[in-house]
């Protein structure tokens, strides 16, 4: 019995003696979408190759992704709305699916509760071909348009616009659902 009590006693010491430092490896494999300082980014992997894609916002099942291209080997000219799954996406040689109308210009889109539904801005009610962009300032600065035939609309993930929320004169865009899902923010002006 003594043996047994000091067995225990022995393997408690040593267990405690031991360190429990986190010990930082070093990677070998190198990460350029990744800044050495960077803290906050583990996983970080680019989904597209060309033209000017922005504002990707996630699925609420994190399983796809919804985005603006203005990529013209996709066949447009002009900032559209696409939807990718992200298991397995590579949009280096194959055109994701797009959800809006194809004419004029859209902006701002996000997945409503249930992922079967997206709500995005265009300006294709006022015209099928882009709205001209202003001039770019000297140096270049960015500038964001805010033509006054943006309408905010839902559509299905086939592309079919469901509803039509706004229907004004004026900017109506930029809309963004709440994390619940049962709100929609957006800019009006």
């Amino acid at each position: 019995m003594i043996r047994s009590i000091l067995f225990v006693c022995c393997i408690l010491l040593l267990s405690a003696a031991t360190s429990d430092q986190t010990v930082h490896v070093a990677s070998t494999a190198s990460d350029s979408l990744l800044y050495p300082q960077e803290k906050h980014f583990k996983n970080l992997r680019q989904l597209t190759f060309g033209g000017d894609n922005a504002e990707a916002y996630w699925s609420f099942d994190s399983k796809r992704v919804v985005f603006q291209s203005n990529f013209s080997q996709w066949g447009v000219q002009c900032d559209q709305i696409f939807t990718t799954a992200i298991k397995g996406a590579s949009l280096k040689d194959t055109k994701p699916m797009m959800l809006s109308t194809g004419k004029g210009r859209t902006t701002c889109s996000y997945f409503l509760p249930g992922d079967k539904t997206i709500v995005y801005a265009s300006t294709h009610l006022g015209g099928d071909d882009c709205p001209k962009e202003p001039e770019r300032t000297p140096g270049g600065k960015y500038l964001w348009s805010v033509f006054p035939s943006y309408d905010i609309f839902v559509a299905d993930l086939n592309g079919k616009i469901i509803k039509q929320l706004t229907n004004t004169e004026g900017y109506d865009a930029e809309a963004t659902v709440s994390p619940k899902g049962d709100k929609i923010v957006f800019t009006s002006v």
